[in-house]
């Protein structure tokens, strides 16, 4: 790719014309690094810029739930008035439920439809009138978050969105301090106010807390921080990220799903179950008539009524059976315990006698023994007599 584009930029050389290359017209401006210019400014649209006005009539349109009719019939002349003051036209239709903003000859900032656009847009998401009229102005702009498709589970998300409102709203008044935002909650969406950098850091923090990615009060520290980094003129142009926290997240130990025991497989189906007719053919039913069968039930009906009838006042009865009393005095039951205890003290004490009597005994069966091997020792022999001679 380099040799072509080397090769066409030597064959225009050559015929002695200028190489085309990208971004020709990037060239250095004298604005470019005037300080007394501020590239950021958003500059008040005047009407002297486009005195003509608008060629064709743009018009857009936004439906309002049902709840919010009284409010929009009552707010209305206040919304009109901000309107009328940039040539735009509204309409407030009570019979389809919708708001319509168009532009009129008026009309002279062709930016303008938008705003309006965003105005009807942040009345149907229930911001007050007073504070969504702000939206008019050049340097706040509006995002509208989308949160109800992001959790599944109504009760789960339904905990976050708590979570991200906080105790008496302290964790939301927090976020709008630290971003400068006006933030309302309202069901299924986040409408938010503000300058660009405000609203990205305010969808940042709303997502992340539905998605259980990290808890609004984290952000609010990591905000508090920047907040004051930024005071700090030295580290304008250095990294930040050695300042602010780093928050491990803990995994939670989740619950175990319970498995079914698979069966083993067998090709071959289950056995059919009896039907009604089959069943009846067995017990004989089927071939009784109709009054038998309903005698046979009304039996069954006062037996089982009978069973339930004796159950309940075996019930009733229980209550009234007296619990068995200790008819001993505390006297007695004090002598019992001791005697109890004394009985089983001389019952050790005899254990320990017949033991220590058994080892006397075998010591002294080994002194005899002893005693009597010696004497058979020391025992002088008998000399036997000759036989005398005849």
């Amino acid at each position: 790719m380099a040799s072509s584009d080397d090769a066409s930029a030597a064959a225009a050389a050559a015929d002695g014309k200028k190489p085309r290359h990208k971004g020709k017209h990037d060239k250095p401006k004298p604005w470019d690094d005037d300080p007394n210019i501020d590239h950021w400014k958003i500059e008040k649209f005047d009407p002297s810029w486009n005195e003509g006005g608008m060629v064709e009539v743009s018009s857009f349109s936004t439906l309002f739930p049902q709840y919010r009719e009284k409010y929009l019939q009552e707010a209305w002349p206040i919304v009109k008035g901000a309107l009328k003051e940039f040539g735009v036209a509204c309409e407030l239709n009570l019979v389809e439920g919708s708001m319509t903003v168009s532009t009129t000859r008026k009309t002279r900032d062709p930016y303008i439809i938008v705003k309006a656009k965003e105005l009807i847009k942040l009345l149907s998401r229930s911001v007050p009138a007073p504070q969504a009229i702000k939206i008019l102005n050049d340097e706040i702009s509006c995002d509208i978050i989308k949160i109800g498709s992001i959790v599944r589970n109504k009760e789960r998300f339904v905990k976050r969105r708590e979570r991200l409102l906080g105790p008496n709203l302290s964790t939301l008044k927090a976020i709008e301090i630290l971003t400068g935002c006006y933030i309302l909650v309202q069901g299924n969406t986040v409408a938010a106010m503000g300058s660009w950098k405000g609203l990205k850091q305010v969808r940042r923090v709303v997502e992340d807390c539905i998605k259980n990615v990290k808890h609004p009060v984290y952000h609010i520290k990591e905000l508090l921080i920047k907040r004051e980094l930024a005071k700090n003129p030295a580290l304008a142009h250095e990294s930040w990220d050695r300042f602010l926290p780093k928050f491990k997240k803990k995994n939670v130990k989740q619950k175990k799903l319970i498995t079914k025991e698979k069966k083993p497989y067998t090709p071959f189906p289950p056995p059919q179950q009896p039907s009604k007719i089959d069943i009846a053919l067995e017990t004989g039913e089927y071939f009784m008539s109709d009054k038998k069968k309903s005698a046979k039930k009304w039996q069954e009906k006062l037996e089982k009524q009978s069973e339930k009838t004796e159950e309940n006042k075996r019930k009733r009865e229980a209550a009234f059976v007296p619990p068995k009393e200790d008819t001993s005095t505390p006297y007695e039951s004090a002598k019992s315990t001791s005697n109890s205890d004394e009985i089983a003290d001389m019952a050790k004490s005899l254990k320990k006698k017949a033991k220590e009597f058994r080892k006397n005994e075998a010591q002294e069966n080994v002194r005899l023994e002893s005693y009597v091997a010696s004497n058979e020792g020391l025992r002088p022999k008998k000399k036997h007599k000759s036989s005398k001679s005849k």
